[in-house]
């Protein structure tokens, strides 16, 4: 964002010989806080990350005139390691796409459909929904998963295990083959619904379909936005109660799962903060929204007031981030 119109670039170089641009730089970091090769009049490290390996923060991020974060979990990690406050603003959905609608009857009004979204990897854990969701269709038939895992880049899930005994391939067509690997790990295909790709502007005429979301994530950066617009749609969402999930849950506009164990530093990346959810216990949780129906679509209803009464729109996040970076010098 500029301050004083278009943005331009000159032929100078700033510090580090990146290339220097006439305006405001808002510059995307994330894990170690690798800079782009841009420098601006103010520079501002807007910073997501979920590896808390922090020894190389300060010197990465001393360049920078602020710093912008979306969750006061990663606002304390930078001012524990740099000793500067970062500005938290959050990340919003749009409530004029995402928003409640009655059911359209095209799916089994009979059967109870829990959506699981995002892509499969170990930090949002599709493990836990698939163990969960195990156990819990073993005494109910009658439920369905749900499933939007699907990415445009199948790699980076192929492979994925965690918790499980099989691990997730990529079938003949490209695609995440994600009724093989559920039938691998004990579920009977006809249990799961894998949806394939869809694009974000058709969510939520699957998200009104729901009975309710899963979203049991060992850490998230920002406020899960799949989880948002979920609960923009009124659907009651259980979902884990750790890192920058605790600037959105509450025990009014969700189902919250409470008990987070440590997680061990993987493959490199430290993971202090991270946690992981109780099986069981989203097991109960799936029963609580099963046999109380109207009292889990009532927290769902109340979800869709939460975000509105707090501003996690996206343009509440426009307006706020416009004033905001205005104002740095």
């Amino acid at each position: 964002p500029s301050s004083s119109g278009p943005a331009r670039s000159s032929n100078s170089a700033g510090p580090d010989g990146r290339k220097n641009i006439e305006a405001t730089l808002v510059d995307s970091l994330g894990n170690g806080f690798a800079p782009s090769n841009c420098y601006g009049l103010q520079n501002i490290a807007r910073c997501i990350f979920e590896d808390t390996d922090m020894s190389g923060a300060r010197a990465a991020l001393g360049r920078y005139d602020a710093l912008l974060v979306a969750s006061h979990w990663n606002a304390q990690l930078l001012e524990e390691a740099t000793g500067r406050r970062a500005r938290v603003i959050f990340e919003g959905i749009d409530t004029s796409l995402f928003c409640p609608a009655p059911k359209s009857g095209r799916m089994d009004g009979e059967t109870f459909h829990v959506f699981s979204g995002a892509k499969v990897d170990f930090r949002k854990g599709h493990d836990l929904t698939l163990l969960a969701f195990k156990k819990f269709h073993e005494t109910h038939a009658d439920a369905v998963l749900v499933t939007a895992w699907h990415s445009p880049w199948p790699q980076l899930s192929a492979g994925f295990k965690g918790r499980l005994t099989v691990a997730l391939g990529i079938g003949a067509d490209g695609m995440l083959d994600i009724d093989k690997w559920v039938h691998q790990n004990g579920l009977h295909p006809q249990s799961v619904i894998d949806l394939g790709f869809v694009p974000n502007p058709l969510m939520p005429s699957v998200l009104r379909e729901m009975d309710v979301a899963l979203q049991p994530s060992r850490v998230e950066a920002c406020t899960s936005l799949p989880v948002k617009e979920a609960m923009a749609c009124g659907v009651p969402v259980i979902a884990a109660f750790n890192t920058g999930m605790q600037d959105l849950l509450t025990d009014e506009n969700s189902i919250v799962l409470r008990k987070q164990a440590r997680v061990d530093d993987r493959n490199g990346t430290s993971t202090d903060g991270w946690r992981e959810s109780d099986v069981d216990e989203i097991v109960a949780a799936l029963e609580f929204a099963y046999e109380r129906r109207e009292q889990a679509r009532q927290i769902g209803m109340r979800s869709r007031a939460w975000l509105m009464e707090h501003g996690r729109t996206w343009q509440s996040h426009a307006n706020e981030l416009k004033q905001w970076v205005l104002s740095v010098h």
